[in-house]
């Protein structure tokens, strides 16, 4: 029982503790997160494998604090970098006191959902793992029951739960069941804090994620970025300065992140600096650097540089 300074003999019962949404690339984990945490710490992109961190968000309500960690998606790997991917998402569920396993409601259950549930099934035995069906928004009602029926067959879950985090539907019970599985304990983080993220592994976050967007298939996994210096300007308190490194594998993909004349660079800045202000409530300074680190993603040395 915690100590809510109600005087002795309360018996409010607060939870706490962690919580890791699970799946293949692109299940709608990320933005599940937000929808959860209510605000945007954790970057979503039609692109698979967006996510490279395990990001934390904390989810704070009267009866509990959840903290949810947001992981890569899990897949089979064809570099080390995938493969690093994968240890973080291992290493991250082996930590959490439950699993939510994300499949999204308008794509068949297949052989990578199924790779994910043999690996759960392990975790299982001591973690409670609770089955999200998601993106109900883009399926219709027959087709949800299908796939909570198909996922039941899949493996033994303490729970199953449809939801859209587009459109609200459920993301409160997700909460709710989510939190009934946790042990009984005191806040772990202060009331208004949303993410134990540094700020500057949001803010490369948030400029990889403009950069994704509207970049063909081949780019999005050859794309890292790195803050070289963000500090506020001198005599101003309104004003950030950011200087920013995004890395490509191959000078042809530095082309493509520059765009004619640089004029997709502006564009991938433009749309950094507004999610940056928000994010930062402050006027931002965001200067780009677009430079080639060959083959980066196969290198440990380069790897261990861009923060892998």
């Amino acid at each position: 029982m915690t100590d809510t300074g109600e005087g002795v003999g309360s018996a409010v019962e607060h939870r706490s503790g962690f919580a890791c949404f699970v799946g293949r690339p692109n299940a709608g984990k990320s933005t599940l997160t937000n929808a959860l945490v209510g605000t945007k710490i954790a970057i979503t992109s039609s692109k698979p494998q967006t996510t490279r961190h395990a990001i934390r968000g904390i989810v704070h309500r009267p009866d509990a604090q959840l903290i949810i960690i947001d992981t890569p998606g899990l897949h089979r790997p064809r570099t080390l970098l995938g493969q690093r991917l994968n240890d973080v998402v291992r290493s991250t569920w082996s930590e959490v006191d439950v699993v939510g396993f994300c499949v999204p409601a308008n794509e068949k259950v297949g052989p990578g959902d199924r790779f994910i549930a043999n690996e759960l099934a392990k975790v299982a035995r001591h973690t409670p793992v609770v089955g999200i069906v998601t993106k109900t928004d883009l399926a219709r009602p027959d087709e949800i029951a299908e796939q909570l029926l198909t996922l039941q067959k899949v493996m033994d879950f303490a729970d199953l739960v449809p939801v859209s985090a587009v459109d609200g539907y459920q993301v409160g019970t997700v909460a709710d069941v989510l939190v009934g599985l946790l042990p009984e304990g005191p806040q772990l983080y202060p009331g208004g804090d949303l993410t134990d993220e540094p700020e500057q592994t949001l803010v490369a976050e948030l400029i990889r994620e403009a950069a994704l967007e509207g970049v063909r298939d081949e780019l999005p996994h050859s794309i890292a970025v790195t803050i070289e210096e963000m500090v506020p300007r001198e005599g101003r308190d309104d004003l950030i300065d950011i200087y920013a490194h995004v890395y490509v594998e191959r000078p042809s993909q530095k082309g493509i992140v520059l765009g004619h004349r640089g004029s997709r660079l502006k564009q991938v800045g433009a749309s950094a600096r507004r999610h940056i202000e928000a994010l930062l409530g402050s006027k931002v300074y965001l200067d780009l650097h677009v430079k080639v680190a060959k083959d980066w993603q196969r290198d440990p040395k380069q790897l261990g540089k861009l923060g892998f």
